[in-house]
């Protein structure tokens, strides 16, 4: 068997894992099954394996399970699905009498536990067609090497709506959110210590709960498992208002700036070359991409150009050899430079599209909303009135109304919150009256807005010796909650932990004399920490970008990040307006 698509992460621990417990336990030899999948365990799968892959591992045909399909009586059918009612009412109609069976038999495995109200369903209907029924306990999708999303964008509406009409669904949301969390944690083969950000809202603090509680019960029930005491890692849950600025700044690192600026959908970059409309996804698969998403615009736009130029001379320095062998040389290495100069020209348009609309008015907006962000100019001088610095980015006739609004919310997070007065009036001055829940409705997730907060705001780090460019200067918060967690540095306080914090966590690795090393799936981290860090609402591209950062500079630790789903600024103000309206028709993550 070829080794999987990705050896990067997390993708390639999922992706091992459901081979283990699902096509492993079900392979016969020379005998080929169709697979049924749901919404949920397309995009699984889709984040950490390729079709060939399922090709070698005995699929022919991958099929939705929620289509009309014709039947293939002579073949077996794999059935990986969430275990909710409308997958499971599916997959009973596949089954409705012995002479209507779509498929010869059937191997159902579920994402996480199935509820006996289902299982009960399928029980009594079609047994006998049966050969496997099983959970495999993952319910995340891995999007990248070190990042998680539990796909639950809708997560976010429940946990910060004021509506008291949504506690049901909140608590239902809560709940499902909890068992994924704990798919993750065991996935990775991990019983964290589990702490959470005590205020100003208490949704971490009944998350944290309920996780520590299924964790408990994840670990007494799974048999299988050599853990049964805490592993030496921390799981740290937030809500989303701990950090606000990092929501709504422009932010120039490669990837960030490309998802805020462009219209790029499921990944797909759309761009023209040669007149041709051409798609390309952005993907880990791709090393160059890997190598500078994280890097400042300004960095991708000198590196980009040089590597064209190296792949060039290289070509040229093996076409001026004639002999038969330097051509046979080049006709086998002739795919490889024509892929490499594809994903180049890909990533040349994409850091260009990103430069034609940060030219015109963006780069004037970076300067203020740095000085807004961080009470200081590039030279480190205190902004005395923030209103002064406010102003001209609302008297710009370039800058549409999202823009403005992200300024406006920059200047209140950074006087801590206004007067009713002071907003109306920036309100009416900029016209966006039918916008203004934008700003008023932050309220909810329990950041200062209407009026002041007589609170000072959380001391940040001193980086003003680290090396930045002049409007790259803000540092996410969550860097320093991760920098500060790895070296034990947590006021307890403020971040409680729901059970005894594990052995000492120090983040250097050590291993208490009790407790053998566990062989980790990165051979570098053998006696290494794991530090996973949840934030209900939404994570940043930037607080992404600190996770790998903050991992590369602590060797001993690595930080896996995650979230309800993935945010970019435009996006999170839309779902901020919507909280104080009344939500009609919102699927809840676990329909019973």
């Amino acid at each position: 068997m070829a080794p999987p698509v990705t050896e990067r992460g997390l993708k390639s621990v999922v992706w091992q894992k459901i081979k283990a417990t699902v096509f492993d336990d079900c392979k016969k030899e020379g005998e080929w099954k169709i697979m049924l999948l749901d919404e949920f365990t397309t995009k699984l799968l889709a984040s950490c394996c390729k079709m060939t892959d399922l090709l070698a591992e005995g699929i022919t045909v991958v099929e939705n399970i929620y289509r009309n399909r014709e039947p293939v009586r002579q073949m077996k059918a794999l059935y990986f699905i969430s275990p909710t009612s409308k997958s499971v009412e599916c997959f009973l109609r596949d089954f409705a009498s012995k002479s209507e069976n779509k498929y010869k038999a059937a191997y159902i495995y579920f994402t996480d536990f199935c509820p006996d109200s289902l299982f009960n369903k399928i029980k009594s209907s079609c047994s006998k067609s049966i050969r496997r029924c099983k959970e495999i306990n993952i319910s995340f999708i891995p999007l990248e090497s070190q990042v998680y999303t539990l796909d639950v964008p809708d997560a976010f509406y429940y946990c910060y709506s004021p509506d008291p009409s949504n506690a049901n669904g909140k608590d239902a949301v809560m709940e499902a959110m909890a068992e994924q969390i704990v798919t993750v944690c065991a996935t990775l083969d991990e019983n964290p210590g589990v702490r959470y950000k005590s205020k100003p809202l208490d949704n971490a603090s009944k998350l944290a709960q309920l996780v520590e509680k299924k964790l408990e019960n994840y670990y007494k029930i799974d048999e299988k498992s050599l853990i049964k005491g805490k592993t030496h890692s921390q799981l740290i849950i937030i809500d989303r208002g701990f950090d606000p600025v990092s929501t709504v700044l422009h932010e120039l690192t490669f990837q960030a700036m490309a998802y805020d600026l462009l219209p790029i959908e499921n990944d797909t970059y759309k761009y023209k070359t040669d007149g041709k409309e051409k798609e390309a996804v952005l993907e880990e698969d791709d090393d160059l991409w890997v190598r500078i998403r994280h890097r400042h615009i300004a960095v991708v736009l000198e590196e980009i150009p040089k590597l064209m130029k190296e792949i060039s001379s290289t070509k040229k320095a093996t076409e001026g050899k004639t002999s038969l062998s330097a051509l046979a040389q080049l006709m086998k290495k002739m795919p490889h430079f024509r892929k490499q100069i594809t994903k180049q020209v890909v990533h040349l348009n994409l850091a260009e599209d990103c430069m034609n609309k940060f030219k015109p008015n963006i780069e004037k907006l970076c300067k203020s909303e740095q000085d807004l962000a961080l009470g200081t100019d590039a030279e480190g001088q205190k902004v005395k009135d923030s209103m002064r610095v406010l102003l001209p980015v609302l008297l710009n006739k370039n800058h549409d109304n999202y823009d403005k609004i992200r300024a406006i919310l920059l200047y209140i997070f950074s006087i801590n919150g206004t007067t009713e007065e002071n907003l109306d009036r920036l309100i009416q001055n900029v016209k966006i009256e039918n916008e203004s829940d934008m700003i008023r409705n932050w309220s909810y997730l329990g950041v200062p807005i209407v009026p002041p907060s007589q609170q000072g705001k959380p001391l940040r780090k001193d980086r003003s010796t680290e090396e930045t460019f002049q409007l790259s200067r803000w540092t996410p918060f969550i860097k320093d909650i991760l920098e500060d967690a790895i070296d034990n540095r947590l006021d307890s306080k403020e971040w409680p932990y729901c059970s005894q914090c594990p052995a000492v966590w120090n983040g250097s690795g050590a291993v208490s004399a009790r407790q053998k090393p566990r062989a980790n799936y990165l051979e570098d981290r053998k006696n290494g920490s794991k530090l996973i860090v949840f934030v209900i609402g939404g994570i940043t591209y930037s607080e992404m970008r600190c996770a790998y950062e903050v991992s590369q500079a602590h060797k001993s630790c690595e930080v896996i990040i995650g979230s309800t789903h993935i945010l970019t600024p435009r996006k999170l103000l839309d779902d901020i307006k919507m909280l104080n309206k009344p939500k009609d028709k919102v699927s809840l993550i676990k329909d019973e």
